[in-house]
Formats: C-alpha cells, structure tokens, sequence
C-alpha cells in the first residue's frame, strides 16, 4: 500500500457514511454520573425511531463492532451505542484509579437512564426502543423497572437471568460435549474447577477456563470452535485507533473483577411483573447466557405484551450470526407494538 492509499479503516468508513440530507451520524462524549462517557448515533433519518443499545461485557464496547452488521438497521432506527464507563474510548477520558469504585451494578443503571433522558430531549424523541445484549441485559431490565415511562420496548439478546445457573449450565454443557467428542484436554482443564461454579469462590480465572471450553463447542459462535471475527472486529473500525481498541481489554481487567461480586448475585426470577413489551431474542445455541433460563423467566413474567423470538442458526452472537433475522425481528415484531404502546399512553 502506497501512502496515498486508503487504509482498511477507512474505505470501511466511506461506506458506512450517513449521507441522506435528513440523516445522523455523531460520535460525542458526554458527562454522565462525573465521567466523561462516548454515544455513537447513526441512521438514514433522524425521524425514525430511536433505538437505544446496551453493551455485554462488562466492558465490551459495540461500537467498534457495529460496521459489521447495524448499517440495515439504521435504515429504520436511529441507533444509539454507548461505551459505558470503564469501556472502550470511554475507558481512556478517567483514571482507572479514580473510576474504579464506581463500577457498581446501580451506578451503570444510573448512567443508562441518564444517558436515556438526554437522547429523548437531544433527538426531540417521545420514548426509546431499549435493546441489551447480555450484561447489558441487567442494567436493561433494572432501568425499565425504574423508569418505565422514558421506554416504548425492551428487547434483551442473550438476556441474564441468573448468573450462577449461567455458569452451571454452561459448564455442563461443556463437560457434556467434551466427554462426547473424547476431548481430555478440555475434560482435565474443566475438572480441576470443579465443583463449577459449587461453594469455592468464582474467579475471573475460574470463569475464564468454563467459558473457554463452552465457547469452543459453539456456545459464543454457533459450530464454530472460536469467535475471532468478533474480538477482531474493532481493527478495522472506522470508529476506534489503535488506542481505543488496546483500551478494550483494559477496560475489561478493570471492570470483570470489580464488578463480579454483584455480578454473581444477579437473579431475576423474583420479577414476575414487567411495565412494557418484551421482547427476548434467544440464540437457540446460546452457552453463554443459556436461553433455556430465558425462556422459563419469559414464561412466568407478566407483560403488556411479551415474546419470545427464537434465532436458530444463533448462540450467543445473535447480531453477528443472523443479523438479517434480527432486523426483520426488529421490523415486524417489535416496531407494530411498540408504537402500539407509546400511542396508548
């Protein structure tokens, strides 16, 4: 490549430029909560409505992953990333030091629904979508809860419901497709965490080997045995530099362990009323949060309108390995209901 060449970063960038006269595209920090936080808005018309997206992780931007799958989706939603704190770009405006006590489960719920309440009156939008993916799941659900009345939907994707049953049940799943593929490399590495997760404390090291071997047998990225697609993404974002992607993993060796305490007790079975649509979107392949517990949850909880939406050919992924699924799931399902329920109000 010559120096007048255009890098990857770049022609990927081109082509995602919003050019419609009457569309948005803005990357802005903001502060929220003391921090300096970064919002990424896109769509083809700043009319449409306004989908607001809640990371995993903790600590796992979608931002720079979003070149791979959002450009559809914004030609009916204006759509609403944020790198929370400890995050992505969001991760390099504060000392770690100086953030580090914060990482608290109500403080990311917090932030959500600040950050919610300056889209609505940035954007001059009645309500908002709210769609989380996995971590996000949880400060999703418990900013509904809390303020019920800044949201027309909930959607949740790889949705957490208990996070000791999580670990259980994809541990198992790992010890079961092991013992059936003779793999004893995985079988010896999963026994010496065993009982998993079981009375012995739960160690991002812990979590780490269970996840691994879960991941491997499909359980992140449905019949693949790695997800590198994924962790690879943000090199080619037109959204980060090199520093921002270095500050992915950063972030998530700040955040994991501080916030993992917390992040264990996570239980949501005690709800059995929810204020708006739901709506669960669950990767049929899923052994990172298993949709088996999302499914029973949907089932007992009480709704204006709830449904769940099976992604076949999905485990944990579900924007990446089905996105044409998930638009049509977004535009068929969600969108009627939940202009349905913002005009019944």
């Amino acid at each position: 490549m010559t120096n007048t060449e255009p890098s990857n970063r770049n022609i990927i960038g081109d082509l995602g430029r919003i050019v419609a006269p009457e569309g948005i595209q803005e990357s802005f920090k903001v502060p929220i909560g003391g921090v300096d936080q970064w919002v990424n808005t896109r769509g083809q018309d700043r009319a449409n409505p306004l989908l607001f997206f809640i990371h995993g992780g903790p600590a796992s931007p979608a931002t720079p992953t979003l070149w791979m799958y959002q450009r559809p989706i914004e030609e009916v939603f204006t759509v609403v990333n944020w790198d929370q704190r400890g995050a992505g770009r969001t991760y390099l405006e504060a000392d770690p030091e100086a953030v580090q006590d914060t990482l608290h489960i109500d403080q990311y719920v917090s932030d959500a629904l600040e950050l919610a309440e300056l889209l609505l009156h940035r954007y001059a939008a009645p309500k908002a979508i709210l769609m989380g993916h996995s971590w996000g799941t949880i400060i999703g659900v418990r900013a509904v809860l809390e303020r019920p009345e800044l949201f027309s939907a909930y959607i949740g994707i790889g949705q957490v419901i208990n996070t000791r049953e999580n670990e259980r049940l994809s541990y198992d799943y790992a010890i079961s497709e092991a013992t059936r593929n003779g793999n004893t490399a995985a079988l010896e590495e999963l026994a010496a965490i065993a009982p998993y997760p079981g009375l012995t404390p739960i160690t991002r090291e812990r979590i780490i080997i269970a996840r691994k071997w879960a991941q491997y047998y499909g359980g992140l990225s449905a019949f693949r045995h790695e997800s590198q697609y994924y962790f690879n993404a943000p090199l080619l974002s037109p959204e980060y530099d090199d520093r921002a992607v270095a500050a992915i993993d950063q972030g998530s060796l700040l955040t994991l362990e501080r916030i993992l305490p917390e992040f264990l007790e996570v239980d949501l079975n005690p709800i059995t009323a929810f204020p708006i649509p739901l709506f669960l979107f669950m990767g049929r392949h899923d052994y990172t949060t298993p949709s088996v517990l999302a499914e029973a949850w949907l089932q007992q909880v009480s709704a204006p309108y709830k449904q769940g939406i099976w992604f076949e050919r999905s485990a944990h992924l579900i924007p990446f390995e089905e996105p044409g699924k998930l638009l049509l799931s977004l535009v068929q399902q969600v969108l009627p209901v939940a202009q349905a329920h913002k005009e019944s109000l």
